[in-house]
């Protein structure tokens, strides 16, 4: 179907416009600037909503994702920075926030994602084809851009 549209997608898309929005003036000092009391910090989040969204996205379906397995497990969920983050790796992140979006609306529409193996997450919300992962993302992301408009308070 040529016109198949995904509402969800184009409000990732929106989300991930203002995340990027809510960090254009952060140094790379403050972006990866751990503040007191967190165990995170403004560029674990983002790459965080890359990887969560490959991870559910494609490596739950069988696909292979957009990233290398060895990003996935460095912003997997339970994971927490481990080195300082380059100014080059953060212009890379911050592209990666918009292309893996744009060509998860181009797969979308391909159907690479039909053979979807069910899960719960660790909300106990059970995710059963990509029709429920690309719903729950933005709610994933809603959620984390809170996390960062906080750390952006602190830092």
């Amino acid at each position: 179907m040529p016109n198949e549209s995904f509402p969800q997608v184009t409000t990732l898309k929106k989300l991930r416009f203002a995340v990027l929005k809510t960090v254009e003036h952060l140094t790379t000092e403050q972006l990866n600037k751990i503040p007191d009391g967190f165990n995170n910090n403004v560029i674990w989040n983002i790459a965080h909503l890359i990887a969560s969204q490959q991870n559910l996205c494609y490596v739950k379906a069988g696909q292979e994702a957009l990233v290398p397995e060895s990003f996935i497990q460095a912003y997997k969920p339970g994971t927490k920075p481990e080195k300082e983050v380059s100014a080059e790796e953060i212009e890379d992140i911050k592209a990666l926030l918009l292309s893996t979006t744009t060509q998860l609306e181009t797969d979308l529409k391909a159907h690479h994602f039909d053979h979807y193996n069910p899960w719960v997450n660790s909300m106990g919300l059970e995710l059963n084809n990509i029709n429920d992962i690309i719903s729950y993302l933005p709610l994933h992301e809603s959620m984390h851009l809170g996390y960062i408009l906080a750390l952006k308070r602190l830092i």
